[in-house]
This record gives C-alpha cells, structure tokens and sequence, in this order.
C-alpha cells in the first residue's frame, strides 16, 4: 500500500476506532507525553504517534520498513489539514458531531466496550468527540480538494494499462438480482394495533427519549433501524405522497402523528431540508395479520409474475408500484450492497436468496415463496436475476465501474499529495530531531 493511500485511508478512519481498541485494556500501558511536532499552533504528542501505531497495527496495515516514520507522516498531513482548514474557517456542525458520535458507539461491536466507554465518563466521551470533530473536518477539507476530480473513460483505460497483469484484482462470481416484496393483507384491528404502538413510542419521545434509540429497537425497516431509522436525503416525488405530504409539515426535530403508506405505517421525524431534498428519521411498523391469508398473497404475486413474463410490464415498474419493501422499492426492487453497488458476490447473499436464485439464468423470475422478514410477520417474494457474473480477472468490458472508482480513488491520492506539498510551503512546520528525516 502506497505513502499516501495510507494518508487518505488515516484521514478518513473515524477516531472511535482508536477508543474502542485503547479502553479494551485502559491501564495496561502508560504513554509518554512529549511534543514530536509542531505545524501551526498544532502539536503532534509521542503519545499521539503511538496511538497511531496502535490504530493501524490493529487494522493490518503495513506499513513498511519504518513505521514510526510513515504514521508520522500521516499525522502530519492529518494536522496540515486541520491548520488549512481552520485557516479557512472550515467546520463541522456540533449535531452532526452527537449523530457520528452515537452512531459509532452503536457500531461498537460488543456491549462490554459500549459499557467500558460509559465507564470512563464526560471527559473520556468528550475526548472521542473532539477527535471525531477533526476527523470530520478533515473530510471536510479532503472532499475540497477532490471533489470536483471525475476521470474519462480515456484515464480509466490508462490507468488499467498501468496495473502489472499480477496486481490486477480477480473479481468472484456476482449477481444483480431484483426482488418484490408483499404482504398477507391486515385487518382493521390489525392496522388499528400498529398505529397505537406508533402513539406510544411518540409519547415516548415527547417525554425525552431519543428516536433514533427507539428506532432501533422497534422499527421494521431493518435497512435503516441500525442508524436510528435515518433515511438519507430523498427527492421530492421520491416516497409515496402520504410521507412526503407529513415531512413538508414538519420542521426540523418534530414528529409526525402515524402516517399510512403502502410499506406499512410510520412515526416520522424531520432532520433537513435542502430546496427539493429532504432527510427525515422513521420508525416503520407493518401489521401483523392475524390471520394471513398467504395463498391470497403468492397468487397476487403470481399474477404480478405473469404479467412481467407476458411484457405488460417491467420488473423494474412492477417493484416501484408494487413492492412493500421500502429499502428497495424506489430503485426498481434493486438489492444494493454498501456504497449502492449493484454486484453481490455469490457468496456474500442470504442463503434464502442464494438457494431461489442458484438455478436460475439471467433474465428469468423465480416463482413466488414465503419468507420470513421479522418474527411474526411473513411476506410473499418474488426475484428476479437480472445478470450473473462468472468470478474472472479484473478486465474494463466487465469491471468498467470498478476500475473507473480505483482510477478515480488514485487521482485524488496524486491531488492530495500535491496540495499537501504546497500547503508545507505555507504552514509553519517544526519536527524533532529524531525525527526530522519525515520532511525529506
């Protein structure tokens, strides 16, 4: 891994990473203070390096014949940064700071570190956010300096051509599959049950707790419950009417009363407004039908089957108008994987998905089965494999989108690096003899 692959990956590790690693044994080792560097009114602490070292050794990063050197190094960068940004008058909004903050505390994988983080108290909490807020705005002065990078399919071509033939990434078998989802239809006191759960998790807000806590405990879209049920910024047109019409009457932190749409029912909190964008938290829940009529359901679905088999329609318009699942409605029943790639490898889907979709060839449906979402609540699917990708070595016919990302991923390394080096010509800079040999 190159110099400064390793600086962009260190800028944007989050800072919890670190902290959750160094309170898993708090009194085990006692780290020295001394200042080792200084750019601006900054200063990098022999501490402050060997927490660094701490971070990548813990993340496998190799770091080559001199460690120390090269975390120095990022550390430097990671404070050139943080002085321009200031110099810039760069900075982070403190909710935006609390939302990383309690979303990388859920991310902790296992609750003895969430109590470990608890234990230490204000100051130690206080702490992670303030290296939270810098690695944030360090994002913030990376996307400045990079985001108006894009590269044309003449670099992709010459960036691939520069890869040695042994260095080229072999790629596993992927499929782009689309799904419909549908549910048993509930009764009037089923429906009447659901929107007096979502009153009583409201009142339960307006009493103090958190939505996003409550979320995550009760919210059925398991797409976004782990994230305190934060859709992401949608278009207006994007969501059904119901839930648009209830964001638009809404302002910042407010909750809406239930809200019906074809997914199920919702408590809906406003986050932003952006002109023709909105980012709103929900808390999804889908009636239980207590007496699920699931041959009603598979014939639904079957019909829906014929009718994409006859060309009455498409797949892609049958799952936006159809479809109850709200992760993948919008985008045509499109299952995603993180980053909204389209490709799953084969063996990173659900064993349900893998098994109804093995025998399948590009471009057939399977028949509608019965699955089980959430304990309790049955549901009636469709898929549909739009493409299977034999595993074969990277090559620019197939991996188009993959090698443009890397060529992309490499030019903002090169800006990086070159604004880096000109921000040195206009930073003041100091380094410990020791370690002086970083800045040649």
């Amino acid at each position: 891994m190159s110099t400064h692959h390793i600086i962009v990956r260190m800028i944007m590790v989050l800072a919890i990473c670190l902290a959750s690693s160094a309170i898993a044994e708090p009194q085990q080792k006692i780290l020295v203070d001394k200042t080792i560097a200084q750019v601006g009114d900054q200063t990098i602490l022999q501490s402050e390096l060997e927490e660094a070292l701490q971070q990548y050794q813990a993340q496998g990063v190799e770091l080559g014949p001199y460690p120390e050197r090269q975390v120095l190094r990022n550390l430097l960068a990671k404070k050139i940064l943080l002085a321009s940004a200031q110099a810039e008058g760069v900075s982070v909004e403190e909710e935006h700071i609390e939302g990383t903050y309690q979303h990388e505390m859920q991310a902790l994988s296992t609750e003895q570190q969430k109590a470990m983080v608890e234990q230490q108290g204000p100051a130690f909490q206080e702490k992670i956010k303030q290296s939270l807020r810098e690695q944030l705005i360090i994002q913030k002065m990376y996307k400045k300096i990079t985001d108006d990078l894009s590269v044309t399919p003449r670099e992709v071509k010459a960036f691939f051509d520069t890869l040695p033939k042994e260095k080229r990434p072999y790629y596993p078998a992927e499929v782009e599959i689309r799904q419909i989802v549908y549910y048993p239809t509930p009764s009037q006191q089923d429906q009447a049950a659901s929107i007096e759960q979502l009153q009583a998790l409201k009142a339960r807000i307006q009493a103090g707790e958190k939505f996003e806590d409550l979320a995550k405990q009760h919210s059925e879209d398991t797409a976004t419950a782990s994230r305190g049920g934060e859709l992401g910024f949608r278009q207006l047109g994007e969501l059904p009417t119901t839930y648009q019409t209830a964001v638009l009457a809404l302002s910042p932190g407010k909750t809406s009363d239930p809200v019906e749409t074809p997914f199920g029912f919702h408590l809906i909190q406003l986050i932003a407004k952006k002109q023709d964008y909105y980012n709103t938290r929900h808390i999804l829940v889908r009636p239980s039908a207590s007496d699920p009529n699931l041959p009603e359901t598979i014939e639904r679905l079957a019909n829906i089957r014929t009718s994409i088999l006859a060309g009455s329609t498409t797949f892609e318009d049958a799952a936006k108008q159809h479809s109850q699942d709200i992760a993948t409605a919008a985008q045509g029943g499109l299952l995603t994987r993180a980053h909204g790639t389209t490709r799953m490898p084969i063996g990173d889907l659900p064993k349900e998905i893998f098994f109804a979709t093995y025998e399948l060839t590009p471009g057939t449906i399977a028949e509608p089965t019965t699955v089980t979402i959430a304990p309790g609540k049955q549901a009636v699917r469709i898929l549909y494999l739009k493409e299977k990708i034999p595993s074969h070595p990277a090559n620019l016919q197939q991996d188009y989108e993959k090698i443009a990302q890397a060529a992309l991923e490499h030019k903002k390394e090169k800006a990086l690096e070159e604004w880096l080096q000109k921000a040195q010509t206009e930073v003041f800079i100091r380094v410990a003899p020791p370690y002086q040999e970083v800045l040649t």
